[in-house]
């Protein structure tokens, strides 16, 4: 497994090694030890999965809040995603700033988005499907939710945003400046 840092302290772009035979294409999207060995002790308790028709459907930017904040690992099974996490830690240096990659079927990339972060994607081609593993299970009451086209944020997310697919909850979001975050930085010393 290669890690890759991104700009976004925590915020981990990872690529398994893949074996290529006459049958096709086998590598291990998650093993708790090769994790471990990378510094990464996230325990994973439930996996999601969306398919999305339609290219540039947006979900996001999601988060759950404490006591049911969750990391994510997230993968695309068909298709591809331009794939978003956004600094959502009061206090931290880099509050509000985002950083994004490209993951797809083909390239086999993942990426990991620890909590304290709002997370989203774009589908870029019909027909997209994402998997991801989360650290806690969900909850209704922590759910929340920040405009994917916040212009303080300024995510490039490849299209026009008023040709975006959302869902209502998504195309209802607040801004950021307007949402009370309720996860905080810390120095670890």
């Amino acid at each position: 497994m290669e890690l890759e840092e991104t700009s976004l302290d925590g915020v981990v772009i990872l690529t398994p090694r893949a074996f290529a035979d006459d049958r096709g294409v086998f590598w291990e999207s998650w093993n708790a030890r090769q994790f471990e060995k990378l510094g990464l002790s996230t325990n994973f308790v439930q996996d999601n999965q969306s398919i999305s028709a339609l290219p540039g459907t947006v979900r996001g930017l999601h988060y759950q809040a404490p006591p049911h904040a969750q990391a994510k690992l997230v993968r695309v099974l068909a298709g591809e995603i331009f794939d978003v996490a956004v600094d959502f830690r009061k206090g931290s240096p880099t509050f509000g700033q985002w950083t994004g990659v490209v993951l797809s079927a083909e390239n086999r990339r993942q990426v990991l988005i620890p909590a304290g972060f709002l997370h989203g994607f774009i589908t870029r081609v019909p027909e997209t499907a994402v998997a991801y593993k989360c650290s806690d299970f969900y909850d209704r009451e922590a759910e929340g939710a920040v405009r994917f086209d916040d212009p303080d944020i300024g995510i490039d997310w490849g299209i026009d945003p008023k040709m975006a697919v959302l869902s209502e909850k998504d195309a209802a979001a607040a801004l950021l400046r307007e949402t009370k975050t309720p996860f905080a930085w810390e120095v670890l010393v």
